[in-house]
């Protein structure tokens, strides 16, 4: 039996990067999942057209993660669609980069409600559900650059540093309802922009990371898995750094 049979969860921000292989590696566990993209629907009709292969439901749904009441509609759009809902994973994030006395004052507040309101956002509507069943499972994706900060980052740290202060706090909240609520911390991970890194770059980016080589999306997706099944049952309130000892 897979790990996640019959289970249903939404992950916000599912089409591309990370959110894209947790969607797809929820899916290979037996789970049927809602995800939610800002823009791309093309994206999200691709990855829907993939569910008869895992023999279980993919949702796409539009939404502004920043926005209570555009969570609100997909928390609804879940509960009509799965009948229910039990694994939350909010990943929904952007990027603002820039150093301090450059950064804008919108290019804060942009960074701090994307990628922090929006998990306050999803988790206060998906506990309700959660509560009521008597289970339930958050997965909040933060990253290793808010245990040790980034230059040129400060909107974005302060965020993912949020998000781990917020899962600690609502782990504790929901304990006794049997909802447990962990992050993930991830370090360098495959994307466009690190491909699209020169070689003196990239041979600076691996010298700071133990195991020589940066994660893959799916590392990062089996990671959420792991938390989102029985396996993880006892754990909560945790941070695990998923960045080959990076952070160690």
């Amino acid at each position: 039996m897979k790990k996640l049979e019959n289970k249903r969860a939404i992950v916000t921000g599912g089409t591309r990067g990370i959110g894209k292989a947790i969607v797809f590696e929820l899916a290979s566990e037996g789970c049927s999942v809602v995800f939610t993209y800002s823009q791309s629907a093309a994206a999200a009709k691709q990855i829907e057209e993939r569910a008869s292969e895992f023999g279980v439901k993919l949702l796409g749904f539009q939404a502004d993660a920043s926005k209570f009441s555009e969570a609100e509609k997909t928390i609804s759009f879940a509960l009509e669609n799965l009948g229910g809902l039990d694994i939350l994973v909010n990943n929904a994030g952007i990027t603002r980069d820039n150093l301090l006395l450059r950064m804008k004052e919108e290019d804060f507040d942009e960074v701090i409600a994307a990628n922090l309101k929006s998990v306050f956002n999803y988790s206060k509507l998906a506990v309700k559900p959660m509560m009521g069943q008597k289970y339930g499972k958050i997965i909040n994706i933060s990253s290793v650059v808010a245990l040790i900060g980034n230059p040129g980052q400060a909107n974005y740290v302060a965020s993912k540093a949020g998000v781990i202060g917020f899962t600690k706090s609502i782990a504790r909240e929901f304990a006794s309802r049997n909802i447990t609520v962990n992050a993930i911390a991830p370090g360098y991970v495959l994307t466009d922009m690190t491909e699209n890194l020169n070689e003196k770059q990239k041979e600076a980016l691996l010298s700071q990371i133990p195991l020589n080589k940066i994660a893959k999306p799916e590392d990062i997706a089996k990671t959420a898995a792991f938390l989102a099944s029985s396996d993880a049952d006892y754990i909560t309130g945790q941070v695990l750094a998923v960045d080959g000892g990076l952070t160690m």
